[in-house]
């Protein structure tokens, strides 16, 4: 989940207290306050009352433009998931009417695995083995939501057209950076060409997560399962095998968290026995997400050119996408 450094003296937990109890959460005094540190975005504090325990998230002290719309979706978003079989963190309750815009859930029990392995995982092969299975199968239980439960949640209709005009104009919207001398990445507009010519005709709309990775999921103590999917900020209704995809473009960055995960032929498959979606365009879905994510992060690259980010991180990020499009041209000789 993400979260930014903060002094938990800021947030006025009285407030917060007399909130809950209009709530009918149990009262008494708020206690064990920690901050749920990693990752820039939004503010998590994990603290107890009346004998539970909780997480807040809200925005930042110095929140960005669209900081609260986020936080009101995520909460309309988990409000549904609450009563499915998708795992995610549990809403208890959630403060959307005014501003700033906050809920509390149920803390996860679980570990991801980007921070290091606990036992029997880091042991027991198969149980690695099987966490890239569950993955996939997390992904396609959420698939498997009503999207008709978001209403006015994104714009399916069309959502595939839109993808490379999409990302083609924020990858040129980079060009008004001084400094930044354009995109030097091999294949560019034959990928983007090759998109246009091989989209699929239709699809089933459903509900995305929007950046379905490892990064993204943690997972039970005690066995391969997935705990909770987070960060549901870029959640939307669109066709989730973009989802398959973005897990697909990203897998290779797992295998120095998990050795021994399944192929990404095995995630394919797994999630495929387990959906009626047409899986005959997946090739497709790896590809573009690539193309998405790593004109994405050449947004980075732009900005470190500008003088407006690290430099060291703007090239790591530039070798990333050179990485992510050379990753998409595989899926296409295919």
């Amino acid at each position: 989940m993400t979260s930014t450094h903060i002094d938990v003296g800021t947030i006025d937990f009285d407030a917060l207290g007399a909130w809950m109890d209009g709530q009918g959460l149990p009262g008494g005094p708020i206690g064990d306050v920690a901050p749920v540190l990693g990752g820039t975005q939004n503010v998590m504090v994990r603290f107890s009352r009346g004998g539970r325990p909780y997480i807040l998230r809200r925005p930042p002290l110095r929140p960005r433009r669209k900081s609260n719309e986020v936080l009101r979706r995520e909460a309309r978003v988990l409000a549904v998931l609450r009563d499915t079989a998708v795992p995610a963190p549990r809403l208890i309750a959630a403060q959307t009417a005014d501003e700033p815009v906050y809920y509390l859930m149920e803390p996860v029990d679980g570990f991801n695995p980007s921070t290091g392995l606990p036992q029997p995982h880091a042991s027991d092969a198969a149980i690695r083995h099987r966490m890239g299975l569950e993955a996939a199968v997390a992904l396609a239980e959420l698939g498997r939501v009503d999207p008709g439960r978001l209403p006015g949640f994104g714009r399916p209709e069309g959502f595939l057209e839109r993808q490379v005009p999409r990302w083609t104009a924020e990858l040129e919207s980079y060009g008004g950076l001084d400094g930044y001398p354009g995109p030097e990445i091999p294949l560019l507009r034959e990928t983007a060409t090759w998109l246009e010519r091989h989209r699929p005709a239709s699809f089933t709309p459903g509900v995305m997560h929007g950046d379905y990775h490892f990064a993204n999921l943690m997972f039970a103590h005690d066995g391969p399962r997935v705990a909770a999917i987070v960060d549901w900020e870029m959640c939307t209704v669109g066709d989730p095998l973009l989802d398959l995809g973005w897990l697909l473009a990203t897998w290779p960055s797992n295998a120095g968290h998990v050795p021994g995960l399944p192929s990404e032929d095995e995630i394919v498959a797994c999630y495929a026995a387990l959906t009626d979606r047409d899986m005959s365009a997946i090739d497709w879905y790896a590809v573009m997400a690539c193309f998405k994510l790593g004109i994405v992060l050449e947004g980075s690259h732009a900005r470190a050119c500008a003088g407006k980010a690290p430099k060291d991180i703007g090239d790591l990020l530039h070798q990333t996408t050179l990485d992510l499009f050379a990753r998409a041209q595989t899926w296409i000789s295919r």
